[in-house]
């Protein structure tokens, strides 16, 4: 028996060893938004802040979450966070499936750095792929967050880590 720490709440598991943060989120707390299309980490469609990083649930087991925090699009509730509304204002989103993990990938980002260049923004959501091509819209949301964010400035993570960088070292450290 695991005990996550998802959106603030706390939630007992008891899944198997080898279970994924992905399945736990998905199929026993119901939480839509993390979704799975590789499989394999090179989406980012199941994007999730673990401790204010992006990682790739798909990649992470489920075990490896205790005494983490791990945050999803559910835990921004009814009120769009500049990010979202940025993703909105610039029309960075066709499918919708993609847009939880950019959105997540993004917060992450400015939270490290407020003020990406171009190619920082780039390398750093390079682990998210968007289906419907929207990366320029997706570009131009991320300016507008970041200038939004930037007269904001809120506690920083230490990580500046892309979410496949990430979500592949802790499962080379399970695997190990």
């Amino acid at each position: 028996m695991i005990s996550l720490t998802v959106n603030g709440r706390t939630h007992t598991s008891t899944c198997s060893e080898d279970a994924r943060l992905l399945d736990v989120l998905r199929n026993e707390l119901g939480l839509g938004s993390v979704r799975e299309a590789c499989g394999v980490g090179a989406c980012g469609s199941c994007t999730v802040l673990l401790d204010g990083k992006p990682v790739s649930s798909c990649l992470v087991f489920a075990f490896r979450c205790e005494n983490q925090r791990i945050e999803t699009i559910e835990a921004r509730g009814n009120e769009l966070s500049a990010v979202q509304q940025a993703f909105l204002d610039c029309g960075a989103l066709q499918c919708g499936y993609c847009t939880p993990g950019f959105v997540l990938s993004t917060t992450a980002l400015l939270a490290g750095n407020p003020t990406p260049s171009d190619d920082e923004i780039r390398e750093y959501l390079a682990g998210n792929l968007c289906r419907c091509g929207a990366y320029l819209e997706i570009m131009a949301a991320v300016r507008q967050a970041s200038q939004a964010t930037a007269a904001h400035p809120e506690v920083r993570p230490t990580s500046r880590l892309s979410p496949r960088t990430e979500s592949a070292e802790l499962l080379a450290t399970d695997l190990a």
